[in-house]
């Protein structure tokens, strides 16, 4: 048994590896490609209890890398711009998601498929901004700073979803309770936990054991998601905020800089392969209308609502479109949220076909659209 699980791990890292590699050459996101050649893999593997179980460390390490890129102060000055462009843009793409999932698949699903709508993944466009050398514009500012604060209320929205749904109901005081839960997280989060294992980490130096902050900062990473599993809240909820927390601390790059090694060569490409191996191709030909319509919906939704957000802060209806249209793309923490909710059991795994081809053709559309938004301008001041 030890040795087909190792087998499985080998052959899952060489497909990571090659199918990222040619999706990468032909311009396209390597996490596309590591879920295809997952596709393929586990028409020949089927992934075992064992396979899974380790790859959800890459839904931590994916949640909790995220954590450690963004910063408290920089969520403090995003601005009005990126502020109320992430909390319209969050509350228009639930909305909208909810809407169209709603008449497919009933109320509890519609919840569910809202909140995985909600976040958004701008490497993709801050790629092509970098390119148009429109990185540091106002619309790309807004954008970087919107994309923080979005995160962090996608993953709030689906802990309150996914503990309403596990709780199997849904009443005012048992959403007030455990928002009242996240919201001591954050504050715990953000006040106590910095300070606290910084000086933990500090002790740890001065005894002569460098080396082991990283040990003990993974150790912390996963008490942290088990206690926000024990709070009935998402695991990725608590990888996240102890990234952030981590993020405030002195210890943040080497942390960063030797996790990132581990985690990307091993454990999110795990994570990613898994997710491919784990979509049932039968169940492809049952979800295309909704396939569909939800992609369309949480492409639309982002444009209308970030738009909108950007628009009531002040920029003028171009500004505001190109910034809709920057936070188009979704990628890695809509299929860490969907893996948390399927290790609830609250949804099947035809999930991750939608989910999938929403990615696929969000990071499709948004690199010409952008490109097309700022090139009129460019067209006028010629």
């Amino acid at each position: 048994m030890e040795l087909e699980l190792i087998l499985y791990l080998a052959l899952m890292l060489m497909t990571a590896e090659t199918f990222g590699w040619i999706f990468a050459r032909i311009g396209q996101p390597v996490v596309l490609g590591q879920i295809i050649g997952g596709i393929l893999l586990g028409m020949l593997f089927p992934p075992t209890t064992e396979v899974i179980d380790i790859s959800m460390l890459g839904v931590l390490f994916l949640l909790f890398m995220a954590g450690l890129e963004s910063s408290v102060d920089e969520l403090k000055l995003a601005g009005k711009v990126g502020f109320l462009t992430a909390v319209v843009g969050v509350i228009v793409a639930f909305l909208i998601g909810f809407a169209v999932v709603y008449p497919f698949k009933g109320f509890k699903q519609a919840l569910l498929y809202g909140a995985l709508t909600t976040p958004t993944s701008v490497s993709l466009t801050v790629r092509v901004l970098m390119e148009l050398d429109a990185l540091k514009t106002v619309e790309g500012n807004a954008i970087i700073t919107a994309a923080i604060v979005d995160d962090i209320l996608g993953i709030i929205i689906l802990s309150v979803v996914i503990s309403i749904l596990v709780q199997g109901g849904v009443n005012s005081i048992g959403i007030g309770l455990i928002l009242l839960k996240v919201i001591a997280f954050l504050l715990a989060s953000i006040y106590i936990t910095p300070p606290a294992i910084d000086w933990l980490l500090r002790k740890v130096v001065r005894l002569g054991f460098a080396d082991s902050t990283i040990t003990l900062s993974m150790a912390v990473l996963f008490a942290f998601a088990y206690l926000a599993e024990h709070m009935n809240l998402a695991s990725i909820l608590g990888a996240y905020l102890f990234g952030l927390a981590l993020s405030e601390t002195e210890f943040r790059k080497p942390i960063f800089e030797h996790t990132r090694i581990v985690a990307h060569s091993i454990f999110i490409p795990l994570f990613f392969v898994d997710v491919g191996m784990n979509i049932p191709l039968k169940a492809i030909s049952h979800v295309g209308i909704f396939a569909f319509a939800f992609t369309i919906g949480a492409i639309v939704s982002k444009i209308i609502g970030c738009g909108l957000g950007a628009f009531i802060a002040g920029l003028n209806l171009r500004q505001s479109l190109r910034i809709g249209i920057g936070m188009i793309p979704r990628m890695g923490v809509e299929l860490a949220m969907l893996a948390i909710a399927m290790h609830a059991g609250i949804v099947g795994g035809d999930a991750y076909v939608v989910i999938v081809l929403m990615i696929f053709l969000s990071t499709l559309v948004t690199p010409p659209l952008l490109k097309m938004s700022f090139s009129r301008e460019n067209e006028n001041a010629e």
